[in-house]
């Protein structure tokens, strides 16, 4: 997954009606994908004229600049403060996945588009950050198990990549069926992935 990059657009509203239209622009990414969303459909959906969305943004792809740049920000905000809290190997994952369910909990929309368009996204030079941003986030999460396994936290026979990509694909995932406002909070479907994860599903004999 995924530092990010401050983005600047032709920022002429108030700042809650762009978080707004970028909310909805999000949701009309997700659903329908990056290339076959028109500015058209995402101004009908925001119950404007098209050439009205010029006024707040010069196209499409600063939309999903914005919506990704933001997401990407405040994820590693949490998730370097998880890193530099000086937590156990054990305890950084469960406060990394814990963070990360979070974010899907307020970037749902944002975290669909990642794991959708990210890798195509990535080749283009606007989008450069995004293959940063990947490095990092696989950095923080190899390092953490190779801790663990070093600190005998973890099985020494632990195939450290294979559970990382493991871990990761389970976590953000959810942002295909999680719904903020459901009937779990997200720190209750961390509690949940955690358990099965570390501790496993069967009763112990």
């Amino acid at each position: 997954m995924p530092a990010a990059k401050k983005k600047t657009t032709t920022a002429n509203a108030s700042p809650e009606r762009r978080r707004e239209l970028l909310n909805i622009a999000a949701e009309v990414f997700a659903a329908h994908g990056y290339n076959a969303t028109t500015v058209r459909r995402i101004a009908d959906e925001a119950g404007m004229l098209a050439g009205s969305l010029y006024y707040h943004f010069d196209s499409k792809e600063s939309m999903l600049d914005e919506i990704l740049s933001s997401f990407l920000t405040e994820l590693w905000d949490g998730y370097d403060a998880v890193l530099a809290a000086g937590l156990g190997p054990r305890e950084t994952i469960e406060a990394l996945v814990t963070e990360s369910f979070r974010e899907i909990d307020r970037h749902r929309a944002a975290v669909a588009i990642y794991q959708k368009e990210s890798k195509h996204l990535a080749t283009q030079p606007r989008f450069g950050y995004l293959a940063d941003s990947q490095q990092k986030f696989e950095k923080a999460w190899l390092g953490t198990l190779e801790r663990g396994v070093a600190d005998g936290v973890f099985r020494a026979d632990l195939d450290i990549r294979l559970t990382y990509r493991f871990v990761r694909d389970t976590v953000w995932v959810a942002a295909s069926w999680y719904r903020p406002g459901g009937q779990h909070s997200p720190e209750e479907i961390a509690r949940q992935y955690l358990s099965m994860v570390l501790d496993g599903i069967a009763v112990r004999a």
